[in-house]
Order: structure tokens, then sequence, then C-alpha cells
């Protein structure tokens, strides 16, 4: 597994991309795939950076790992920050016009979509946010 420390900033978003893009191009993932995993990492990688850490900054650890047999990619994506359950909240009604809908979730959403697995638990005081896709 390849692991990235950053301060968990907007600033370090493109770091983490790059982390992840130069990963995906070593195993040659298709466009469409490194696409879904890139906003997938971005939205979770974001929601960290904006409100793990309210009040300083604090360190979110990215790992990555790609199985060859089943051409799995996985990501985790670690902080310290306050407890917070992605899978918690339920998915926005997207039959509701964009004025009508409840402010936020979507890119929760977008995440489940996007990954064949979305998973998350609070161990040992932190965040632990892991999620696969199958290539």
């Amino acid at each position: 597994m390849k692991t990235i420390d950053v301060d968990a900033t907007i600033d370090n978003l493109t770091k983490v991309l790059e982390f992840i893009d130069v990963n995906l191009e070593e195993i040659n993932c298709d466009m469409k795939d490194q696409i879904g995993i890139d906003v997938s990492v971005e939205e979770l990688y974001v929601n960290i950076a904006h409100y793990a850490y309210p009040d300083g900054v604090g360190t979110a650890t990215i790992s990555y790992d790609f199985t060859e047999d089943t051409r799995t990619v996985k990501i985790i994506l670690k902080d310290s920050g306050i407890p917070f359950d992605p899978l918690a909240k339920e998915d926005p009604d997207i039959t509701l016009s964009a004025q009508e809908r409840e402010i936020g979730g979507l890119g929760i959403f977008m995440v489940k979509k996007n990954m064949d697995e979305f998973l998350y638990e609070y161990t040992d005081g932190c965040n632990i946010t892991t999620i696969t896709k199958k290539l």
C-alpha cells in the first residue's frame, strides 16, 4: 500500500489528486474510471479539509492499493478530526429540482454512484473512509 500524509487543507488537494493519478496511470486505468475515482477522492478530501479540523489544521493520510488479480483499486482516507460518517445521511432526492432539494449530500451521493464499495468507520479517534473500484 502506498501512502501520502498531507496537511488537511484545500491547497493540498492538487497534491492528493496527483498522488492518486500517478498510481492510476501506472496501471493504465481507463480514463472514465480515473475521473470517477478522482471525483470521489476530491469530494471526500475536501470534506476533511473543510470540516474535520475547525480549530486549526490537522493531517490527512491517503492510502492507495491495487490488487492485480481482481483489478481492484482501494483508497483509504484517514483523519483524526471531528467524527463524521458520510454514510449516515440519506441520499438526496434527485427527482426534485435543484430549488426543491436540500443543500448538501450530492457529493457523497456521487461517491456512492462512482465507487463499487464505500465504507466508513471511526476507530481509535480516527475517521477512516475506504472506497474501492473494480476496473
